[in-house]
Formats: C-alpha cells, sequence, structure tokens
C-alpha cells in the first residue's frame, strides 16, 4: 500500500510538472491578466491610487496617484520632507506644483526634481509597476517563449522573461507566477545580467481596485549584495 501510494504521489508530481511546463509563455500571461483584470478595465479604466513607500532609515512618504489610462493622464501627490509635491502629465503637457504653487526658487525644483524631463519618467514608473502584468502586452514588449518552474522566495513558481525593444527599454525582466492561481508573485530585473546587477522585488497580499486585484506590497532588493531598499505597499 505504501509503495502503490509514493508512485501515485510521484505520478501526480510528474503529471503537475509536465501540465506547467507544457503552457506556453502567451498562455501564462493571459492567465495572469485575467486573473488580476477579470474584466479587462485597465487599458481604459480612471484608478485611484494611496501609497506608502518606507525606506529602511525609517522614513516613508505618503503617494496619492490618479491615473486616467483611458486619456492616458497621469497625476501624483505626494508629501516629501514636508512639502506637498505634485506632478501632471498628459500628453505633451506636462505641470509641476510645490505646496500648490507653480513657482518656486531654482534650488527647491532640483531638490524636488520639479520638471518636465523627471515628472514623465515618474508615470511611466508608477504605471508600469501598478500595472503589472496587464503591461507586458504594450508595445514593444519582447516575452520569451520559454516557461520554466523555478524557485524564488521559497517557493515553485513559473518563470517567464521578458525582454525589450531598443526603442523601448534594454533591462532584462524575469516575472514570477503562482502556478495554481496565475497571480503575479514577484519580479526581478538586471540591466547586465552577467554582472547580476538590478534588483529583484517580492511580492505579498492583494488590493482590490474595483474589479482589479493588484499586488499590495512590494519589497526591493539588489541582486548583489543583498540589499534591502524598502517597501512599497498599496494602502487603499
Amino acid at each position: 500500500m505504501k509503495i502503490k501510494t509514493s508512485l501515485g504521489i510521484l505520478l501526480l508530481c510528474c503529471l503537475y510538472t509536465w501540465n506547467t511546463s507544457a503552457q506556453t509563455a502567451e498562455e501564462v500571461l493571459s492567465k495572469s491578466i485575467a486573473y488580476h483584470d477579470p474584466k479587462g478595465v485597465w487599458e481604459s479604466g480612471k484608478f485611484k491610487l494611496k501609497l506608502k513607500e518606507s525606506r529602511p532609515n525609517g522614513t516613508f512618504r505618503e503617494t496619492e496617484i490618479h491615473l486616467n489610462n483611458g486619456q492616458q493622464s497621469f497625476e501624483l501627490t505626494q508629501m516629501r520632507d514636508g512639502r506637498k509635491v505634485y506632478r501632471f502629465v498628459k500628453g505633451d503637457e506636462c505641470q509641476n506644483k510645490l505646496d500648490d504653487a507653480t513657482t518656486y526658487s531654482a534650488e527647491e525644483g532640483k531638490k524636488f526634481r520639479l520638471d518636465c524631463e523627471y515628472s514623465p519618467r515618474m508615470k511611466d514608473y508608477y504605471t508600469y509597476l501598478y500595472g503589472l502584468p496587464m503591461k507586458l502586452r504594450d508595445p514593444g514588449t519582447v516575452l520569451g517563449e520559454e516557461v520554466k518552474t523555478v524557485e524564488f522566495d521559497g517557493r515553485q513558481l513559473l518563470q517567464l522573461r521578458v525582454t525589450y525593444q531598443p526603442e523601448v527599454g534594454k533591462d532584462i525582466w524575469y516575472f514570477y507566477f503562482d502556478p495554481s492561481t496565475y497571480a503575479l508573485s514577484g519580479y526581478r530585473f538586471y540591466h547586465d545580467e552577467s554582472k547580476n546587477d538590478g534588483e529583484y522585488i517580492l511580492i505579498s497580499g492583494e488590493q482590490k481596485i474595483g474589479p482589479l486585484k493588484l499586488p499590495k506590497k512590494r519589497e526591493w532588493y539588489t541582486h548583489k549584495e543583498e540589499k534591502f531598499l524598502g517597501t512599497d505597499e498599496l494602502v487603499k
């Protein structure tokens, strides 16, 4: 009886491994997007996100983001060093404010990076991170064909490799998905993988934003030094 039971468990494990590895990368991504955005609202929806971004030295900042993806508009309000920083980006339109004023000193502008080169980068940063995995459908994304089952954060997860066309980006990304629900469970990126640079991000918890299920907490670490960089938490 014990031999039969052991053989049965082994067979189930083999079948499970075969079933997950037999999936294509496109199938895994489609299932993950269906899990996180079952009604397909991300692409054209309006969202309000409130974040708490903590750093190892004990400091944190509160960030509120308004997204209108249908109109490609982005608003950010952030408390930094007791000052209120505001950014608005929509197409070529850009506006920055400090404490609700559009005029501020050159020193203040430099300290808080209140310029229309940096603010669009903030738009790209936040919409990419909080739009995953849906953002992996964006033009210029190159999804690798291979699906691997690997250990990440102490769990056996499905791994997809993503690169970008040169005009979009040069980094190499790996995304990790729960093999049963296809929830996004973490990711990492390299500027130069041979140097083991870049960072990896651990995900825990979920936050519902309407029909969306978004990762609640992200913890950031460097690859090379295993240095903890901070935590970003989606409060509501």
